[in-house]
């Protein structure tokens, strides 16, 4: 339960927070915010002050039906906020969202730390050795498609069942190729729909059979704010609510918009199980 970040040592023992900056146009719920760099700064500095151990930087939206973006723009994107934010604040340990190998590459050599990649590798067939040259922790999601098709790929005979079964196999490529540390992620909302979430959710715990730690990214996803009736910028206290569940059934990172109050929910959690 120990990842090595750029020679850090994180213990995953106690859960820790994972605050999301998307300098995206069109993600789904802080799309456009975070524009120039006074205002991606100041997020990244109130994210680390109110607990965040990582900062997950994306310049790619994978909401459902998101446009496409090449690989130059999304380079042309990420690249200046990794050397940004690591210049103002050098400690802070960066996550790439990121599903192309290129990418990958470039933001590690410029000091971020961990891949998080929605795809396994399956998009990109130098993802996974490229990532094992780099050395870095790797978080794999569970998806079917791209974001452009995916919800339009949620038959399942079994979810939970193929879903396990998918992360053995990409479990087994990435770590016959030597990647270290590997974070499982059981990727709510790609292409699942609104049951088959809770039905992952409920059942999370048998995930642990991977011996992988996991992560929980459900924050302010439709699973919660369809199931209320209300909006992504309404859906803050259901996420919360959510959050305590992901941490009782073994998630130790939580991907989430608002740090303070995963923090919170983290330290109430763990005050539960002192």
């Amino acid at each position: 339960m120990t990842i090595n970040c750029s020679g850090k040592l994180i213990s995953l023992e106690q859960p820790k927070i994972m605050g999301i900056l998307n300098v995206t146009p069109d993600s789904f719920f802080d799309g456009g915010k975070y524009k120039d760099e006074s205002s991606i700064l100041q997020q990244v500095e109130k994210m680390l002050n109110e607990g965040a151990t990582f900062i997950d930087v994306g310049a790619y939206s994978s909401r459902p039906g998101a446009l496409k973006v090449d690989e130059t723009t999304e380079l042309k994107r990420i690249e200046p906020i990794v050397c940004l934010i690591l210049k103002k604040f050098p400690e802070t340990i960066l996550s790439i969202d990121t599903f192309r190998s290129n990418v990958a590459k470039a933001c590690i050599e410029n000091g971020a730390a961990i891949i998080n990649d929605i795809t396994a590798g399956l998009q990109d067939d130098k993802m996974l050795s490229t990532v094992a040259q780099l050395n870095v922790p790797y978080i794999m999601m569970h998806m079917r498609g791209t974001p452009q098709n995916m919800q339009q790929q949620t038959s399942y005979d079994d979810i939970l069942k193929e879903v396990l079964f998918y992360f053995s196999e990409r479990l087994s490529v990435a770590k016959a190729l030597g990647i270290k540390d590997i974070i499982i992620d059981p990727g709510f909302g790609f292409a699942k729909n609104l049951e088959q979430n809770y039905e992952l959710l409920n059942k999370m715990e048998l995930m642990g059979f991977t011996d992988q730690p996991l992560l929980a990214g459900i924050s302010r996803k439709s699973m919660i704010y369809k199931t209320l009736g209300t909006s992504a910028e309404q859906a803050l206290n259901g996420t919360t609510a959510l959050h305590m569940v992901c941490l009782q059934k073994g998630a130790k990172i939580l991907r989430v918009h608002d740090v303070k109050e995963a923090f919170e929910c983290v330290k109430l959690y763990e005050q539960l199980n002192a």
